[in-house]
């Protein structure tokens, strides 16, 4: 690695390190400072933007606002409200499983945070350390993109693979995350379950209760959304928004066993990235004209603003990244070949390391994927490692971590003294590790012994 590759690196990695510190658009924003010292000052040959991923993250984000909009969405948190409410001996592992599926199902983590407060309040009124299922709700409703047929990060993933010569639809990908990343939370959950001093033995709680201010902004409110009225309009948004699930899932179903629903162009039917699209952006549009959603309200709603930064962030940080990687692919090839030939999986650990870094797993899929498929590394075992994309986590500066943070009016999910030791660090850990591990072997089994991928 020549002293000219280490100083351009440095560049790549300060552009990154500086966008995450102000966070939110100036990732995406800074990134362009990178690319443009690299193009500009050292005349390295520009990358190509992610542009298809770009689009199916408009299309997703722009039906997952829309349904906010109508209400739609209050009405599945009230749903898992309901249910959370029902167990709430068992919240360490259900509050989890709930932030799970509202992201798998929306394609983005920034809807669930209205639950959040309400796991708090659950734990709180059973006598229930909140820092316990609070720190692994947190991880889950980040987990849960690698899972969602319509997130970035699997529609990436799809879209890469076919360039790269590995067929895998969006419902294969999740037919193999989905489980492992269950059990890592699982796993996440059960080691958070006796986590800390219960709370009648920890004395820094217990201190705080004799504050009567302190005592009454613990114990005092109760966070829920079972007393809001939904209107017949937002529950039809849901059904809509399920049908349109329900179509990608049906098409890609078929494409699986063989068989072609699509319209056929020369020779080639029509390509899923197009179908995502097409299906959501209609979606959105039956729930405007149907269910009342207003479009102004859609665009001023935290689903549709965090979706466009995520577009912003992707957009920038693909760029440098392909800019960089592709320049030097011949050296990287040299440099990694040995190792990765030997051990693939190791993959995995440039994957978390990045994702610290880059607060996106979409945007770790579209600038690290493609320098892995030109590695030699094969598909099944990008497929295996995929959940290894998420490692945000690990320094607490996310909006779901701090959030999470700020809603535990108990005061025991916390950041930390020293920065790492923070509420989220041992069950991010411990979930992204066992869902790695289960993953590749799931990939395994499907592509060495079943022959699937």
């Amino acid at each position: 690695m020549s002293l000219l590759m280490i100083v351009q690196l440095l560049i790549v990695l300060g552009a990154l390190w500086i966008g995450s510190r102000y966070g939110s658009l100036a990732l995406g924003a800074i990134s362009g400072i990178g690319l443009a010292i690299l193009v500009f000052c050292f005349g390295l040959k520009p990358g190509t933007p992610p542009t298809d991923v770009i689009y199916i993250i408009i299309a997703a984000v722009t039906c997952a606002g829309v349904l906010q909009a109508s209400g739609g969405m209050d009405w599945m948190i009230q749903i898992a409200e309901r249910l959370l409410r029902k167990h709430p001996d068992r919240i360490t592992f259900l509050a989890p499983l709930t932030t799970f599926f509202l992201t798998v199902l929306v394609g983005t983590g920034h809807v669930v945070y209205t639950l959040m407060p309400i796991i708090c309040d659950i734990a709180l009124k059973k006598g229930i350390r909140p820092e316990r299922p609070c720190g692994v709700a947190s991880i889950a409703l980040q987990v849960g993109i690698t899972c969602s047929p319509i997130a970035a990060a699997v529609v990436a993933f799809a879209a890469i693979s076919s360039e790269n010569g590995f067929e895998v639809s969006n419902l294969q990908i999740i037919m193999i995350t989905i489980p492992a990343c269950i059990i890592g939370l699982m796993a996440a959950a059960a080691a958070s379950y006796r986590r800390g001093k219960d709370l009648d033995k920890d004395p820094v709680f217990q201190a705080r209760l004799k504050d009567p201010e302190q005592y009454k902004y613990i114990y005092g409110g109760s966070a829920t959304m079972l007393d809001k009225k939904i209107a017949t309009e937002s529950k039809r948004a849901v059904f809509i928004f399920l049908a349109a699930l329900g179509v990608i899932v049906m098409f890609s179903l078929a494409q699986m066993f063989g068989t072609n629903l699509l319209p056929v162009y020369d020779g080639k039917p029509l390509a899923m990235n197009l179908v995502i699209q097409i299906v959501m952006i209609s979606a959105a549009a039956f729930m405007i004209i149907f269910c009342k959603a207003q479009p102004k309200k859609a665009v001023a709603g935290a689903v549709w603003q965090s979706g466009m930064v995520a577009v912003v962030a992707i957009y920038g940080i693909a760029w440098l990244a392909d800019t960089y990687f592709g320049n030097y692919m011949d050296e990287m090839k040299v440099m990694l070949t040995d190792l990765v030939a030997a051990y693939p999986w190791t993959i995995a650990i440039a994957f978390f390391l990045v994702s610290v870094l880059i607060n996106s797993q979409g945007a770790v899929v579209v600038a690290m994927l493609p320098l892995a498929y030109t590695l030699g590394i094969e598909g099944w075992v990008l497929l295996g490692v995929f959940p290894s994309v998420y490692g945000y986590f690990f320094i607490p500066n996310y909006p779901s971590d701090i959030a999470t943070v700020n809603f535990d009016r108990s005061g025991t999910t916390v950041i930390g003294k020293y920065l790492l030791n923070h509420s989220f660090m041992m069950p991010g850990l411990i979930c992204v590790i066992a869902s790695t591990i289960v993953a590749y072997g799931l990939s395994y089994l499907m592509h060495g012994v079943l022959g699937v991928y």
